[in-house]
């Protein structure tokens, strides 16, 4: 394994690539340049050896919106092209895979939200914050009614998701659309 040395580059020095598939949004923009503010700088930019972005182009917008002259980068040296352009989208989508251990997640935010901490800087939508603080957790108990008589008059669609981050994001999607939804874990 490599050790790793953080170098200091200029903003301008940097050069995104050019077939980076990952976007991000004004807003999240915005969320990352609220998280250097509150935390600081915490992740540096992944380049090549000419300065080539392989991880971090989000970081680099907002350190663009920040003003920032010189900002924090490790050199993946040695990288062929191919496991370049892999690890460009690696990176992006290792982190989605990740779950949630719910009752932790919800717990943590509500001791953090007690402890006056601006909760809007972990980067969970407004919807996402108030089901999490709700005492009732984000997934509804399976305590409901399913007898014939309560499901009259009522569609039910049932969909398979692989992942809890997949089912996580079309729940919130679901209820902003104001669907009533449940979820059942089998």
């Amino acid at each position: 394994m490599n050790s790793l040395k953080i170098t200091y580059k200029k903003v301008s020095d940097l050069k995104k690539h050019i077939k980076n598939s990952r976007t991000h949004s004004d807003d999240q923009i915005q969320q990352i340049i609220n998280s250097i503010i509150e935390f600081g700088w915490t992740n540096p930019i992944l380049i090549d050896e000419n300065d080539i972005m392989i991880a971090g182009h989000g970081r680099l917008d907002a350190a663009e919106k920040l003003n920032l002259d010189n900002i924090p980068c490790v050199v993946l040296s040695g990288l062929t092209d191919v496991q370049k352009k892999a690890y460009l989208i690696a990176d992006n989508q290792l982190a989605l895979n990740a779950g949630w251990d719910f009752d932790i997640l919800q717990s943590e935010i509500a001791d953090l939200s007690l402890s006056d901490f601006d909760v809007s800087l972990l980067g969970f939508s407004d919807t996402e914050l108030n089901k999490l603080l709700d005492n009732n957790n984000l997934y509804e108990e399976s305590n409901h009614d399913l007898s014939e008589k309560s499901l009259e008059n009522k569609i039910i669609v049932e969909i398979e998701v692989a992942t809890e981050k997949e089912q996580e994001q079309l729940y919130n999607e679901m209820t902003e659309r104001g669907y009533a939804c449940r979820l059942l874990t089998l």
